[in-house]
C-alpha cells in the first residue's frame, strides 16, 4: 500500500512541477510561447493531464484556461494522496514509513 501511495505521489508531484513550469514559461514568453521549443515540450508532456482536465471541465471553460484547471486538479489529487499516505502511516504506527 505504501509503495503504491509513494508512486502515485511521485507521479502527481512531477505533473504539478511540469504544469507549473509550463505556466511560468508562458508568463515569461507571453504571446510568443507557442514558438518556444521548451514550451512545446511542456505541452507535449502535459497533454494527458490537460486532456483529462478538458474532459472534466465544463464547456464554459475556454481552451486556454484548461492547463490551469489541470494544475488545480492535479494539485488537489496530490494533496489527497499525501493525506492518504499520512493516514496510512499513522494507522500502521509508522512501520516502514521512515
Amino acid at each position: 500500500m505504501l509503495f503504491t501511495l509513494n508512486t502515485l505521489q511521485l507521479v502527481l508531484y512531477i505533473a504539478v512541477l511540469l504544469l507549473a513550469g509550463q505556466g511560468v514559461l508562458w508568463l515569461i514568453s507571453g504571446a510568443k510561447a507557442g514558438n518556444n521549443l521548451f514550451y512545446q515540450l511542456f505541452q507535449l508532456v502535459n497533454k494527458p493531464w490537460v486532456t483529462a482536465a478538458r474532459w472534466i471541465a465544463p464547456k464554459q471553460v475556454a481552451n486556454h484556461q484548461v492547463p490551469v484547471v489541470a494544475f488545480l486538479v492535479v494539485g488537489v489529487l496530490y494533496i489527497a494522496v499525501t493525506l492518504a499516505k499520512i493516514e496510512h502511516c499513522v494507522t500502521v504506527a509508522m512501520q516502514g514509513c521512515k
